[in-house]
């Protein structure tokens, strides 16, 4: 493999894949402690020596959930959400073909913090809608080689239908490797079971997550150790099934424990594809290699869409030179399925320095939808064939109630009714809404606006969506492709605010699919309150019966100028609905201004949790949110001639309705 795909997993490295973020004083050594990161492990055996400053070497042998202190903060609580496909943006979009896997590294192995941090530069990924199953990348030699993706990105993941799997990463000799680690790994027991494949499921059912991702790239081996790889994987696999996991086995080691990639499925790592779920192929593919492949997995019995083709898009991103049509050709059915290799480049390309969320959302849109940044309108000239154009999207909004502040999971600050309740940058993908599955879609006869996520202002969280442009003509965006059941009481509230010119809006709702990949909806129009600042309006869904399938908006410009027009909130909900208060509030560390929470959380309708701080002058200053049962709160400092800090912790329903507040005081 090319040593640009390797250098961040060298240890040396990683200090350079942190989140840029303000200048701070450095943590003191007690109260770092306390701050829970995000798990990683070595098979068994250590590397000798010390680790470095930030750096702690476990073995997965030696791990037991009751010994885990970080559990509480790391571990999902979202389960992975039902999906289905609507009809298709685009004419060339498909359904039941290639899919993606995306291997994505969202921070360091180490130091990784488990909840958020106090920075709005953050890989955000909100296009999961193209996903069909996101890789916690990462691991290095000199850190840890086992990942367990971090509690806020399988929450958003799982939120969005998409499996979450953690990495194995047995590293290459050049980088660090040890043929001891890949040993250690397929170790066998008194009766000949592999306790290292048990341990692993049992971290995935603690954590939350969906499975491992195997990738084996140590040299050196003999067929005694290949053979043992095989039978750890099957095992591996036999115990992941059971608990609902799934395995996805990197074409790296060959059934004679050499690792030669083979950018293929042969008869080298044949057995190792038949033991796992699916299978990354290695970079060096050709077109020949990929056509024979999916023979190859048919006559298996196996979907050809079990091979992942690897596209790496590390160093350039929407640049990399790619041969669309050995993998996704538009004029016959795809060959096989798509594996991304870090597109995270979409924030990493950006310059470190000055890198807003919006810089990175245009970046990213234009990656996964295309130089047009319209789904329903592929630019057919860009030589990036984006997934838009390739894979159907899919939603996970099918039941009710649904809500959307269209809150990205990371801001600049923190809205609470359009009201600023933070003016520190945060990010936290665990609070990330159900977002739009195409964006951004708009049919109109005049000219586009331009659609986008915005961060200066916001209903609740971080962001709204923005709508800007000349309104010459009536224009209809495509909010969200749904399945919810219309009843008598069912009824759909929209937030929104003009900044700027007059528009006249409505909602906008369809029972009924397009008649046409890429049409509008057959849509039903409600007209909206208007007036200044954020209107809440709620419609009856008078007339219609069915199955809601799509709800927009249409604007239309009073005067055909220019137009700033923000979604602030959507709501579909038969009742309203408030959850129980939490309940147990305690503090259960504490180090100078450095805390550790727990609760015991209520049942029912909780999307997730919210503190704040009840300062002196009486007014609440936003902290944090989760949706774990256990929060860090790190650099805290008494108010002026405050004695103690009172915090206020709130459940938060699937409607943005809150509980009561429960409160505890920390004494300075």
């Amino acid at each position: 493999m090319k040593p640009t795909r390797r250098t961040v997993l060298i240890a040396a490295a990683t200090a350079a894949m942190l989140p840029s973020s303000p200048t701070v004083a450095a943590p003191r050594p007690k109260a770092a402690a306390l701050q829970p990161y995000a798990s990683y492990w070595y098979p068994d055996s250590l590397p000798s020596g010390s680790p470095g400053t930030g750096i702690t070497w476990r073995s997965l042998k030696s791990w037991r959930p009751a010994d885990d202190a970080d559990l509480a903060c790391n571990a999902s609580t979202v389960p992975l959400a039902p999906r289905f496909t609507p009809a298709p943006a685009n004419t060339t979009a498909r359904s039941d073909q290639a899919r993606i896997q995306s291997l994505v590294s969202f921070g360091p192995t180490a130091s990784n913090p488990s909840q958020g941090s106090a920075t709005a530069d953050y890989y955000a990924l909100t296009h999961w809608a193209y996903i069909d199953e996101l890789v916690f990348w990462g691991g290095s030699s000199g850190e840890g080689l086992i990942l367990a993706p971090n509690a806020p990105i399988v929450d958003a993941a799982h939120r969005h239908g998409v499996p979450v799997l953690g990495n194995i990463f047995l590293p290459p000799v050049a980088y660090g490797g040890q043929l001891q680690w890949t040993r250690d790994l397929v170790q066998k027991d008194a009766a000949g079971r592999y306790p290292l494949a048990d341990r692993l499921v049992a971290v995935a059912a603690a954590y939350g997550f969906d499975g491992w991702f195997v990738n084996a790239e140590t040299s050196g081996g003999n067929t005694a150790l290949g053979t043992d790889m095989l039978g750890f994987l099957r095992e591996l696999k036999t115990l992941a099934k059971a608990k609902g996991q799934r395995v996805t086995w990197y074409d790296s080691m060959t059934v004679n424990g050499s690792v030669s990639w083979q950018g293929a499925l042969n008869s080298q790592n044949e057995p190792f594809f038949q033991a796992a779920d699916d299978m990354f192929v290695d970079f060096r593919w050709t077109a020949a290699k990929l056509t024979s492949s999916g023979q190859r997995a048919g006559q298996l019995g196996r979907s050809r869409y079990e091979l992942r083709a690897g596209v790496d898009v590390e160093s350039n991103g929407w640049n990399s030179s790619v041969n669309w049509d050995a993998i996704v050709p538009r004029d016959k059915a795809h060959v096989v399925s798509l594996g991304f290799y870090r597109p995270e480049w979409t924030r990493n390309h950006l310059p470190a320095d000055g890198r807003t969320p919006g810089d990175f959302h245009a970046a990213d849109d234009h990656f996964w939808t295309g130089r047009s940044l319209d789904p329903s309108r592929p630019d057919t000239t860009d030589s990036w064939r984006a997934p838009a154009v390739s894979v159907a999207d899919r939603s996970t909004v099918t039941s009710m109630p649904f809500a959307s502040v269209f809150n990205t999971g990371h801001g600049l600050r923190w809205y609470e009714d359009g009201q600023v309740t933070s003016d520190a940058p945060w990010n936290h993908l665990g609070l990330q809404d159900r977002l739009p599955s195409r964006r951004w879609v708009v049919h109109t006869d005049g000219q586009r606006p331009a659609v986008t996520f915005d961060f200066a202002a916001a209903w609740r969280g971080g962001s709204s969506v923005l709508v800007e442009g000349a309104l010459d003509r009536p224009t209809v965006l495509d909010v969200y492709a749904t399945r919810l059941p219309i009843t008598a009481e069912t009824v759909v509230e929209l937030t929104h605010r003009a900044d700027a010119g007059a528009v006249k809006v409505e909602l906008a709702v369809a029972t009924a699919e397009p008649t046409t990949p890429g049409a509008a909806p057959p849509y039903t129009y409600y007209p909206l309150t208007s007036g200044s600042g954020w209107q809440t309006t709620t419609v009856r869904l008078a007339g219609l019966t069915g199955t809601v399938r799509a709800i927009g908006v249409r604007l239309t410009g009073g005067d055909g100028g220019q137009v700033r027009w923000r979604l602030g909130g959507l709501a579909v909900r038969n009742a309203s609905q408030t959850p129980a208060a939490p309940s147990g509030l305690r503090i259960t560390a504490a180090s100078g201004g450095d805390l550790r929470l727990a609760w015991n959380p209520a049942s029912g309708d909780v999307r997730h949790h919210t503190l704040h701080r009840l300062l002196p002058d009486g007014t609440r200053r936003f902290l944090g949110g989760t949706c774990q049962s256990a929060y860090f709160l790190g650099g805290l400092k008494p108010e002026q001639g405050e004695q103690e800090a009172r915090f206020e912790l709130r459940a938060v329903g699937e409607l943005y309705t809150t509980s009561a507040p429960v409160t505890v005081t920390h004494r300075w």
